[in-house]
């Protein structure tokens, strides 16, 4: 059975915010524990954005340090608070596309990877331009007969989270609804940004949000008034969680995992079935 592990919304920082630094960093090394210890091993890791919390040379370095250490293919994409130039000097291997996007397809054997570019620079919301759809497209046109993930940080659907959620009728959106619809090879699109799990439909595509590795957002589905602070809790110290999808050759299934250490319940000592 092939699996494929999705981290997100890491936000590893530096020295500067010490805080921040040791509690990230900690979370996301219990994600890449638990994705090691994974039986079976997954094929590769997908990191779908928000890799540092503020774009800087320093925090790349920091990621760097960590993800060094992974014994897994990793694949990196770009979030809000990402920034491409800082980025692509710590990871000038990471492919771009003829614009400066991170754009690019990977072989998972026998799966493809598609990873998008969403990030709007000094933006929180998405960008999907006519340029990034241009390469979708071409890139989707290369192969239309394996099984293919595309992966993205900001998540096409909305969560309920009022604060969080785009317009439904956003023009990026609209554009990628476009782009993907009728594409038989795509399976799931995977997606980040909101800090927890959810799941729904883009033009007739399966969307997976996955839980982030740093604290995670709370579930909060009441009106808001985004002009007026209100005093409800926005984040909550969760455990850190991930992704794992599976591959039975016909469908992707979504596994959301949380990482730590936990006790056994029960374990399997006696047959399930008697002779």
């Amino acid at each position: 059975m092939l699996t494929i592990a999705q981290i997100t919304d890491l936000h590893i920082t530096s020295d500067k915010d010490p805080l921040n630094k040791a509690r990230n960093e900690e979370r996301l090394r219990k994600v890449l524990k638990a994705i090691h210890e994974r039986k079976p091993r997954p094929v590769a890791i997908i990191a779908s954005g928000d890799l540092v919390d503020r774009g800087e040379p320093e925090e790349y370095v920091e990621f760097k340090k960590i993800v060094d250490e992974v014994e897994i293919p990793l694949y990196l994409g770009l979030g809000n608070h990402d920034l491409r130039a800082p980025f692509r000097a710590a990871f000038p291997g990471t492919p771009v596309d003829k614009y400066g996007f991170v754009q690019y397809a990977a072989d998972l054997g026998g799966v493809r990877l598609v990873m998008l570019d969403t990030l709007e620079e000094g933006s929180n919301d998405a960008g999907f331009c006519r340029k990034r759809a241009a390469v979708l497209k071409r890139l989707l046109r290369q192969d239309k007969r394996t099984p293919t993930i595309v992966a993205l940080h900001h998540p096409p659907i909305i969560s309920g989270i009022q604060w969080m959620d785009p317009p439904p009728d956003a023009d990026w959106i609209k554009r990628l609804a476009k782009t993907i619809k009728g594409r038989a090879q795509i399976r799931t699109l995977i997606c980040g940004h909101v800090h927890r799990a959810y799941h729904g439909m883009l033009a007739g595509q399966q969307v997976a949000v996955s839980p982030a590795t740093s604290i995670q957002l709370t579930l909060n589905l009441t009106p808001v008034d985004v002009r007026v602070p209100d005093g409800r809790e926005i984040l909550v110290d969760e455990p850190p969680g991930y992704t794992l999808l599976m591959w039975d050759k016909e469908r992707f299934i979504t596994h959301v995992c949380v990482a730590g250490d936990f006790a056994p319940a029960v374990t399997y000592d006696f047959p399930f079935v008697k002779d």
